[in-house]
């Protein structure tokens, strides 16, 4: 049986022409995930932290010092991040919270294509995965967030983007460019000057490449030494500008934030864990089928240190997850699709892969979208007058905000919440409290109430919370004479699920 040349080509052809997709496929779909992140931004609840990092560097803008006019347990760069959105808003007479949403979905974007611009012309992602990869990473961190949109973690991971590209590079034995370097150095820098433990972190994943590797030149290559130069430049400005972070925050942060936490056991339980063990153990039985692709065990590594620092705070926190599965979900992703996994048993475990990654993809939005909503609190908050000054006894942070900010309103405290307060009536909860934790327990809490109190009598509120749906705050509030008689100008106007609204007296 013969074949001429014209009809053993027809096939081929045909064949091309029927797998080929339209250019402007992928960037419709980009355009759909777009709409999609931007309409969850107007669905979900505000972040609690962010609403509050926000009031905080509208102060410090406003010339309140940090540490002292603000309380704020985390370093400065968490107050820092935000007054760029800031800025822009009362330049443009925007909302902060809408400003700081348009610079996230741009710093989305850059990072993104400053990573794929790095590994352009590396083999390390293949060339059909790249659009659907992209697509991935994308929904990951515009969609999958939630509610934990524009956390510090959240800004984190998209700033380490580039330099986990250049990283790829290198455990591949490829130089990336000097451009790349710079970006790479610069933005792992920033990132980790948000937690002091994100550095632990780096070493982590470092350390896990450089034994698979078997060189520990990583540990030594210039984008390290970029990134070390911005810390010790943002140590020096904390030091200069910012000396009550270790005077007046350091302390506390060690007697009290870091101590009370859970325990080790209770961490390994967390929600987080099972959906974040599935992905890493969905994306290792790929890898053996098709080997230990580069790209997939940095993106395991760094996964896997996030996943170890989780456990190290040991607050639980959905947010502080973030990372961890993020990376987990990536590498998943990356295993799907390959050259190597085009026979027919590979395509159906590729599609299982598909299936196992969108599952584990909507499991962490329900994850990451949980918090204390407290918007039905506003409408009763509303009816006492518009622009109100809020002032709430409560340990919940998430009962203040957003909900003083959707409301135009003044938040009275220096503080997010009555945080030591809270940890004490957890610890006495657990049982008796040795004389020295009390003797310091009670010194903390103390100093709380002092500020709240001069916070009152500085800027006297319209309204007052009192959280009896989370603790037994009106106790506390009754327990001290004189904050009993500040109350006194004030008339309770309504309950709603156990929170007591006051309002000022006009009589």
């Amino acid at each position: 049986m013969t074949m001429n040349l014209q009809e053993g080509l027809r096939p081929t052809r045909n064949v091309v022409a029927l797998g080929e997709r339209p250019a402007f496929l992928p960037w419709l779909a980009l355009a759909g995930l777009f709409m999609a992140a931007i309409a969850l931004r107007h669905v979900v609840a505000a972040n609690t932290d962010v609403s509050w990092l926000l009031i905080a560097a509208e102060r410090l803008l406003d010339g309140q010092a940090l540490y002292r006019e603000i309380i704020e347990t985390n370093p400065p760069m968490a107050v820092l991040v935000y007054v760029p959105g800031v800025l822009i808003g009362r330049w443009l007479g925007l909302p902060a919270e809408s400003v700081v949403d348009g610079l996230m979905f741009s710093a989305i974007a850059v990072s993104i294509g400053l990573a794929a611009r790095i590994l352009e012309n590396s083999s390390a992602i293949e060339r059909a995965q790249r659009w659907p990869f992209a697509l991935l990473a994308f929904a990951i961190l515009t969609i999958m967030p939630a509610q934990a949109f524009a956390q510090r973690e959240h800004i984190a991971v998209v700033e380490l983007l580039p330099a986990l590209a250049v990283l790829v590079l290198r455990v591949r034995r490829e130089n990336p460019q000097v451009w790349a370097i710079v970006v790479a150095g610069l933005g792992l820098g920033l990132a980790l000057s948000f937690k002091p433990h994100f550095a632990i972190a780096m070493l982590c994943w470092l350390s896990i490449l450089a034994l698979w590797s078997r060189s520990w030149r990583l540990f030594i290559v210039p984008e390290n030494f970029i990134a070390a130069a911005v810390v010790v430049a943002y140590v020096g400005i904390v030091l200069a500008f910012f000396p009550d972070y270790f005077t007046v925050i350091g302390p506390m942060a060690r007697d009290i934030y870091i101590p009370f936490s859970l325990s080790a056991g209770a961490m390994l339980l967390n929600p987080v864990m099972l959906p974040w063990a599935i992905a890493v153990i969905g994306t290792a039985v790929s890898m053996r089928r098709r080997g230990f692709d580069p790209a997939v065990v940095v993106l395991l590594a760094v996964s896997f240190a996030f996943a170890v620092i989780f456990i190290l705070q040991r607050k639980g926190w959905a947010y502080q997850s973030y990372p961890m599965t993020v990376f987990a979900l990536l590498a998943l992703g990356l295993t799907i699709g390959t050259v190597a996994n085009r026979a027919g048993r590979d395509r159906i475990m590729d599609a299982g892969a598909a299936v196992l990654l969108v599952a584990l993809f909507v499991k962490s939005i329900v994850w990451f979208n949980y918090s204390f909503d407290a918007r039905e609190l506003e409408p009763s908050v509303a009816r006492l007058g518009p622009h109100p000054t809020i002032l709430a006894i409560t340990g919940q942070a998430g009962l203040g905000h957003p909900l003083t900010r959707s409301l135009g309103g003044t938040w009275v405290s220096r503080q997010q919440m009555l945080l030591v307060a809270d940890y004490y009536a957890h610890l006495r909860k657990q049982g008796p409290v040795e004389q020295s934790t009390a003797a310091m327990m009670d010194r903390y809490a103390a100093r709380e109430r002092q500020w709240l109190i001069e916070d009152f009598h500085k800027t006297p509120p319209t309204v007052v919370l009192v959280d009896n749906f989370t603790g037994n705050w009106g106790d506390w509030l009754k327990a001290d004479p004189e904050l009993v008689g500040l109350m006194k100008d004030y008339r309770l106007r309504e309950t709603f699920m156990g929170i007591d609204i006051y309002g000022r007296r006009t009589d």
